[in-house]
């Protein structure tokens, strides 16, 4: 399973249509907030060709996703967050705590605007930085691709824009 992981669009879209159209086919797109109301258009570009999951971030006043979402991908337990409710600004152990008492080998996450690849005493910390205001240094847009497969760790790559 091929799946695209994005966060903090902000409404700015044109970098995601290209990541799109760079890493076509995809299965799943996971998107960690702050899209800003662009959900609608999400659903159109993936039509039928990939699956979507959404939650909601600090600037999605007005969504009605939900803020966080665990899941099961081939076996594998995810919790899916933006990261503001967990302080993932100052450090990741509040939410790396989380998804460990969720039994979650997986935590992706948002807000920073700054990718994160990092194994914390066993969950496989995630967030893929932006695409559209990046603030690591050299300021280049980026986002996550994770091969997944049944009975095996999960692949991510880190990959800018």
């Amino acid at each position: 399973m091929k799946i695209l992981i994005v966060s903090d669009t902000h409404r700015q879209n044109g970098n995601l249509k290209k990541v799109l159209e760079k890493e076509s086919p995809i299965d799943l797109m996971i998107h960690l907030g702050d899209a800003e109301g662009s959900e609608a258009l999400y659903h159109q570009w993936l039509a039928r060709s990939a699956d979507l999951l959404m939650v909601k971030g600090n600037n999605d006043f007005f969504s009605d996703l939900d803020s966080e979402k665990e899941v099961t991908l081939l076996g594998h337990r995810m919790l899916l967050t933006h990261g503001h409710y967990y302080n993932v600004s100052l450090d990741t152990e509040m939410l790396r705590s989380e998804a460990e008492s969720r039994h979650c080998e997986v935590a992706m996450f948002g807000h920073t605007h700054k990718p994160c690849l990092a194994q914390e005493e066993g969950v496989l910390m995630l967030n893929p930085g932006s695409l559209s205001y990046p603030r690591q240094e050299g300021r280049r847009p980026t986002y996550m691709v994770m091969d997944l497969e049944r009975g095996e760790k999960p692949r991510v790559a880190l990959k800018q824009l």
